[in-house]
């Protein structure tokens, strides 16, 4: 019997059992380790606001729809995007995975999953890897895809805006890509640790004229590419000012709700900026034949082992379990002081 987090209701959660289901023969099971908790997609789920709660996607059409009963939206079980595993048993003709493998992946907040042994086997972590490295699988691909857009080169500036989890890993993924980093928040703790982590210049919003500021530090031109992460239409906004002339902004962070603070008319349209939307469910097309999902996964989780990237070094919060709620909740109402939030399983 295992169990599964669920979202009942907005700011509802509950524990929910759930059979483990029986192995096909090329088929393993993994007892979940550590799952990561999003501060960004996750909570909007948490707060109601998904839009995934109140409409429908039409995959063929690729478009949202509105749903007739939004009753139906609850419970979702099948949230949680950053988990990572150990092999507890192996079906009867698995010979490429063993028991004790830790394996990371997407299975949402529950105590164990089935996985095919392929999927295993090109998710699975080097045996002297730390295994909590496995939760950043996603949320760093969602980092690496927003470089791959941006197209950094040496010597460019590259201006993040949103120094939350998936914004400190592009942080450090743009440092690594060649550019000198401007990054922007409005909480002064994850601006140090921008800092700590290698950003050359951190800029608070707050105390600031941010675009000002970037095109002063830039000698009038204003940052080669922006990249906005945080999710706050200001703050794409920001980005699209602090941009170069026929500059790139990238828009990778999730947007809810109506587009408040977002002023096409002004300099995205006197500059002629190019607003490119960075989302995981896939890659720039000219990169589509060598780069995919599993690419990203792998790279970040080769970049972390090699010690290129810490990762590790941005979480502040692990509870166990059965203490899920607590840790929503001070993500809810606390963030201030809060980075990457863990759930440890027993």
């Amino acid at each position: 019997m295992g169990k599964v987090l669920a979202l009942i209701e907005p700011g509802k959660l509950e524990f929910i059992d759930y059979e483990d289901q029986d192995l096909k023969a090329e088929e393993v099971r993994v007892k979940t380790l550590y799952s990561g908790i999003s501060a960004g997609t996750e909570l909007t789920s948490y707060r109601g606001f998904n839009p995934h709660l109140n409409k429908s996607w039409n995959s063929d059409l690729r478009i949202f729809e509105e749903k007739e009963d939004e009753a139906d939206s609850y419970p979702i079980k099948n949230w949680g995007y950053e988990e990572v595993g150990e092999v507890v048993e192996v079906g009867s003709e698995v010979a490429k995975v063993k028991i004790g493998d830790n394996v990371y992946g997407t299975w949402g907040h529950r105590t164990t999953a089935v996985l095919n042994e392929d999927f295993a086997v090109e998710h699975r972590l080097p045996d002297s890897a730390d295994p909590i490295y496995g939760i950043f699988s996603h949320i760093g691909s969602i980092a690496l895809n927003a470089i791959l857009d941006a197209d950094i080169h040496i010597g460019e500036t590259a201006a993040v805006f949103g120094q939350g989890v998936p914004g400190q890993i592009v942080s450090q993924l743009a440092k690594l890509n060649g550019a000198r980093v401007i990054a922007l928040d409005l909480n002064p703790k994850r601006l140090e640790t921008a800092k700590k982590m290698g950003a050359d210049i951190v800029l608070n919003p707050a105390e600031i004229e941010a675009a000002k500021e970037i095109k002063k530090l830039t000698g009038g031109r204003g940052a080669d590419v922006s990249i906005e992460i945080s999710g706050s239409l200001k703050a794409l906004h920001q980005a699209i000012k602090s941009t170069a002339y026929s500059g790139r902004t990238i828009a990778s962070g999730f947007f809810a709700g109506s587009s408040q603070g977002l002023n096409l008319g002004e300099e995205f349209h006197h500059n002629r900026i190019q607003l490119i939307c960075s989302q995981i469910s896939g890659v720039r097309p000219e990169l589509s034949y060598r780069w995919d999902r599993l690419r990203l996964n792998q790279t970040i989780m080769k970049l972390q082992q090699s010690k290129k990237i810490d990762l590790k070094g941005l979480i502040t919060n692990i509870e166990d379990f059965k203490d899920a709620e607590k840790l929503f909740e001070k993500l809810d109402q606390e963030p201030k002081d809060v980075l990457q939030t863990v759930l440890k399983f027993d």
